[in-house]
């Protein structure tokens, strides 16, 4: 082991945990959209994690979030239990337990996920934390910018020189 690797004792102690014993914490707006989830990188000890883990529940008939499609970020979901039907642009497809899809950086096919069953989904949803990721949401014509948090319509375009002084 190289000096540069030895630990510190400054840093939090890394070492497995029981997912089980993650509280659920739900998220809902409106009627369309509710899911509860498990984040399972937040509740790990350690330094700040650049990849997201979160076991989630898309009850019967909800939508897990706008459709929406990332410039930087890459997304992968793992079916544990039930059913849910994946939106890929125009195309819906069915899966099930077992069942994975990924979500790449760089495509304008917009993603979501509807839970079309009557019972709950469980699923493993994984992702990119990049700073540098935008958000498209073609149905509501906005554009995210992570870094920031700030939402734009994308309806309102610009030249590249509006606004700029010209002598």
């Amino acid at each position: 082991m190289t000096d540069d690797a030895r630990p510190t004792g400054r840093e939090p102690e890394n070492r497995p945990i029981a997912a089980a014993e993650i509280p659920w914490e739900e998220f809902r707006h409106g009627s369309r959209y509710a899911l509860r989830y498990r984040h399972l990188s937040a509740a790990t000890p350690g330094q700040p994690y650049r990849v997201g883990v979160a076991v989630e529940e898309l009850p019967p008939g909800k939508q897990s979030c706008p459709a929406h499609y990332h410039t930087a970020e890459e997304e992968h979901v793992y079916v544990l239990t039930g059913a849910l039907t994946v939106r890929l642009g125009r195309r819906r497809i069915v899966m099930s337990e077992g069942d994975y899809v990924r979500f790449p950086a760089g495509s304008a096919e917009e993603h979501c996920l509807i839970n079309h069953t009557d019972r709950a989904c469980t699923y493993l949803v994984i992702g990119e934390r990049n700073v540098d990721d935008v958000r498209v949401y073609p149905e509501s014509n906005k554009v995210m910018i992570a870094r920031t948090r700030e939402i734009f319509d994308r309806g309102t375009t610009r030249d590249y020189w509006d606004g700029e002084t010209v002598d």
